[in-house]
């Protein structure tokens, strides 16, 4: 089964924009309310803190899926082995369960950091890889480049944005998509059907919204400092979305509501 939806992991705990004390005490609550899948990256800037709390934490290695991801900016190949090695070095781990190319190339020639990343899979600096902010035309190519299976892409992912094509992409591909951005920044909370949705299942209006994700076959990436939100985000898999309550959130997808685009990161492909 995919790393990223065992069952175990398909709830992952976010770590950006966090670093410091608030940071350590996040994974702390996340890791002893019951997440062992933990998500950073190169660009976030927090990997030792990272390392460092998950260290503290006590729990065996081999209960862990850490992802990371490499920063565009060693992309080329003098820069992309040393940056993965540091990234280890910094998270106190001799690999991490997933290592990712964190968005796509800037002039959109995916096949070079590609096959720098098959090949830290191939020296064991991970055990697993995958790709961030595909385009679906970038997955096809992607498949196509590697060897290797790609165990995910990580995209902005939330009822209030349409992205059926990649949907459609990921059961082309085999490539299952994950998500970040699971309630738009909090976007969600401004439309009162989660919450009264929720309200016939016992759950918050978040909870909802990540349920409908896991049902959408994307694994969930959350991220809070509060740990009743971090509890409440983790319990979510008790119940079951009808059907006609999916239709109803679906429906909110035509919202085209997108955080990331190009005005926010330099590295934003033309999205699908």
């Amino acid at each position: 089964m995919n790393i990223y939806f065992q069952k175990t992991h398909q709830r992952s705990f976010g770590t950006y924009p966090l670093e410091g004390e608030v940071l350590m005490n996040a994974i702390a609550a996340a890791a002893e309310t019951g997440y062992r899948a933990f998500d950073t990256a190169q660009m976030y800037g927090n990997e030792a803190e990272t390392g460092e709390a998950l260290a503290a934490t006590g729990i065996a290695r081999d209960e862990l899926c850490v992802t990371t991801k490499v920063h565009p900016d060693n992309f080329g190949e003098a820069d992309f082995m040393k940056s993965v090695e540091q990234s280890l070095k910094s998270l106190r781990m001799d690999y991490v369960d997933a290592l990712l190319v964190h968005w796509p190339p800037v002039g959109g020639d995916i096949a070079p950091s590609l096959r720098l990343l098959q090949q830290a899979l191939e020296r064991g600096l991970t055990r697993n890889i995958g790709i961030s902010n595909y385009t679906a035309q970038m997955m096809r190519d992607a498949k196509s480049i590697v060897d290797a299976p790609l165990v995910t892409n990580q995209v902005e992912f939330h009822p209030l944005l349409d992205q059926s094509i990649l949907l459609r992409a990921a059961s082309e591909t085999g490539i299952p998509l994950a998500s970040y951005s699971s309630v738009a920044r909090g976007e969600v909370f401004k439309y009162p059907q989660f919450e009264e949705i929720g309200r016939g299942y016992g759950k918050t209006a978040g909870q909802v919204v990540l349920r409908w994700i896991l049902q959408k076959g994307v694994s969930a990436n959350t991220m809070s400092t509060k740990p009743e939100n971090i509890r409440a985000n983790f319990d979510i898999m008790d119940f079951t979305l009808s059907s006609i309550d999916m239709d109803r959130i679906d429906a909110l997808n035509a919202t085209n509501y997108r955080i990331v685009g190009k005005d926010l990161v330099p590295w934003a492909p033309d999205w699908d």
